[in-house]
């Protein structure tokens, strides 16, 4: 059997090195092309303490998101963006020191076919890939595409998710698990679901890769209760209110500051 580690792409092996040391994990997301100067919001996640950035490609039918990354996406694409500007802007970026994923809807896999979308990832700098409507049993094509260019693509696991189902998902999940913290859409939410401990308890069953629990996560309590139960947080809605409401990034990087913080103090408490 193949080691996993030995397995792993570079988007896990930095995961899992820093989870291992005992960190929080923290992946914000932003919708690609927002503003004029959106990039300029990666630099300030890593500056915060980011571990991981997610960058959305904007969809016109975004089916998993809330309203708010549905006006970000709407939004986005009112000022022209699309995959191949959001890619040219992603590779005239130095080195952020963590890796990017990108995450779309697979009609956009298929516009230009799945080899050609990963190829255009990977001259961009992206290491990852999530794609949330695209099923496990359906996966295969993309992934293995995927795995020949170098990229990892994470799949999502629910908390309707059967457990032979989940176990196949962490199986062929790279990078890391998706795990999704409630049945619904993106968006802020005032508690932490109770079916998110469920959730990352059944992965921790079935997998040793790095969890990440996401949909919901918006304040550093929420970031520090996610903490106790997976390897750390995926933060979207919440970053994506800010930067509609007119948030700068040296706005985004003091929120994300906060997220930090909550996640390493809960690291610092005796197990």
């Amino acid at each position: 059997m193949t080691n996993p580690v030995l397995a792993a792409g570079a988007v896990e092996r930095h995961l899992r090195a820093r989870r291992d040391t005992g960190r929080g994990l923290l992946m914000p997301y932003v919708t690609g092309g927002i503003t004029p100067g959106w990039t300029d919001y990666l630099r300030a996640f890593a500056a915060a303490g980011a571990d991981v950035i997610e960058v959305g490609l904007p969809f016109s039918d975004p089916t998993l998101d809330g309203v708010t990354i549905q006006q970000a996406s709407d939004t986005a694409l009112a000022r022209g963006a699309s995959t191949r500007r959001i890619l040219a802007d992603l590779s005239g970026l130095p080195d952020l020191g963590v890796p990017l994923v990108v995450s779309t809807y697979y009609n956009l896999v298929l516009h230009d076919g799945p080899e050609a979308f990963c190829a255009a990832l990977r001259r961009a700098g992206v290491g990852g890939l999530i794609v949330p409507d695209l099923p496990v049993h359906e996966a295969g094509e993309l992934t293995d595409v995927a795995a020949a260019a170098g990229i990892e693509v994470a799949l999502l696991a629910s908390p309707a998710t059967p457990q032979p189902r989940l176990a196949e998902i962490a199986c062929r999940s790279r990078g890391f698990v998706y795990a999704v913290s409630l049945m619904g859409t993106t968006g802020e939410r005032a508690d932490l679901a109770a079916s998110a401990a469920e959730l990352t308890e059944r992965l921790r069953h079935v997998t040793d890769r790095p969890v990440l629990l996401g949909f919901g996560i918006s304040t550093p309590a929420q970031a520090r209760e996610a903490r106790r139960h997976a390897d750390g947080v995926v933060v979207g809605a919440a970053v994506m209110r800010r930067v509609l409401d007119g948030a700068g990034p040296d706005d985004l990087r003091a929120f994300l500051v906060t997220l930090r913080q909550a996640l390493d103090q809960e690291c610092d408490r005796p197990r």
